[in-house]
Order: C-alpha cells, then sequence, then structure tokens
C-alpha cells in the first residue's frame, strides 16, 4: 500500500498550481476505509490564500466523509524530502497524531515517521476538552 500512495503523491504533484514559488508539492492520504485521498499545492497571488497538497487532500477526505487517516504520502522536487509545514501539521493533528508520513522525493529519497515526531506538544482537541473541563462546562 506504501508505494501505490507514493505513487498516488508523484501523480498529484504534477497538478500542482505553483506558478510564483515553482514548488510543486503532492500529497496521497489514505483513509481507514482503505481509500486514497490526492491533494496538491494551488498558489494564489496573495500568497496567505494558498493552500498546501497536505491540507488539499484532508479536506477533500473530510468533504466526502472520511474522518480517520492511516498514511499521507507528500512528494516534493528538491535534493531531500520535506516534511509538512506548520499549518499543516496542525491541520493534521485535529485528525490524529498517529498519522504514518511518508516523504519522499523524485529521486527516490524516503523518510518515515510519524506526524507525532514533528509536532510534539501539540494542540488537539483533547485540549479544548480540557479546557471546558477546568472552567465548569461539561460536554453532552
Amino acid at each position: 500500500m506504501k508505494e501505490a500512495l507514493i505513487q498516488a503523491a508523484i501523480e498529484a504533484r504534477e497538478k500542482a498550481y505553483a506558478p510564483y514559488s515553482r514548488y510543486k508539492v503532492g500529497a496521497a492520504l489514505l483513509g481507514k476505509s482503505g481509500k486514497i485521498y490526492t491533494g496538491c499545492n494551488v498558489e494564489n497571488a496573495s500568497y496567505g490564500a494558498t493552500i498546501c497538497a497536505e491540507r488539499s487532500a484532508c479536506v477533500k477526505a473530510v468533504s466526502e466523509g472520511e474522518t480517520a487517516f492511516e498514511m499521507l504520502a507528500v512528494a516534493v522536487g528538491g535534493d531531500q524530502p520535506s516534511s509538512p509545514c506548520g499549518i499543516c501539521r496542525q491541520f493534521l493533528a485535529e485528525f490524529g497524531l498517529d498519522l504514518q508520513l511518508i516523504l519522499v522525493n523524485m529521486d527516490g529519497k524516503r523518510i518515515e515517521c510519524r506526524l507525532r515526531d514533528y509536532l510534539p506538544g501539540a494542540f488537539t482537541p483533547d485540549n479544548l476538552n480540557e479546557g471546558r473541563d477546568s472552567i465548569g462546562l461539561s460536554q453532552t
């Protein structure tokens, strides 16, 4: 499954819209259902409106009803594989820190790790639950 996920990320990378940075990124997210959701980075002249490949794939999955994930492959150009940016790390943490990451470049270099390795001390939904409890609110 890892190789299929990597190939899907490489193919998604080809669809990236990166006229400003020229840094194309593709992502493929494996849902617990077994379905693969792909995404690519989409840049914008207003740089803050840019969306990363990882979030693109995750939003696609959630919009199709999937919120439990097993693996994420991220494919980039350049000399080394690249980890998700800070915003993507936080975004993905919403769905679990045990997400397996497979980071690859086009030369076949690979790094495998867990999201928690790149986001120690993550702010997760559990933090919100703890905050509610500490001010006397309870979930129903």
